[in-house]
């Protein structure tokens, strides 16, 4: 599971539904597997006007990546600055969540991540 794919799940349980706790989902225990790619700027800047910066920035420092900064780059500062786009498309690309866990902030549930897939299937006293 890449971890720009964390950018766009939120927790399943009925009850936390309206509770904004539930996103983003927080890696816990994870084994990190990366794959080496092409750098396509084109397409992480389209990328990044889709994803919520602030769940970046936190699923981020919680891999122990490097902080990023409190705003998205604009393309044109991301294209002028090549360590930040290397950055980005490392985190977004090329880094994959192999084994651990993805916990819900509001109800703590966790979800499996095995082989990187991970398991959204819920108990029946959770549906």
């Amino acid at each position: 599971m890449k971890v720009l794919t964390l950018n766009f799940l939120t927790c399943a349980v009925k009850a936390c539904k309206s509770s904004s706790d539930s996103f983003p989902l927080h890696p816990k225990d994870c084994e990190l597997v990366s794959d080496e790619l092409e750098v396509n700027s084109a397409l992480l800047t389209n990328v990044l006007t889709r994803v919520d910066w602030k769940a970046l920035t936190t699923t981020a420092a919680e891999l122990g990546f490097p902080t990023l900064p409190a705003t998205p780059p604009t393309p044109e500062e991301l294209a002028g600055d090549e360590k930040m786009l290397k950055e980005l498309h490392t985190l977004l690309m090329e880094t994959q969540i192999n084994e651990g866990k993805l916990v819900c902030g509001h109800c703590g549930h966790e979800y499996a991540v095995k082989e990187g897939i991970a398991n959204f299937l819920l108990p029946n006293h959770l549906v």
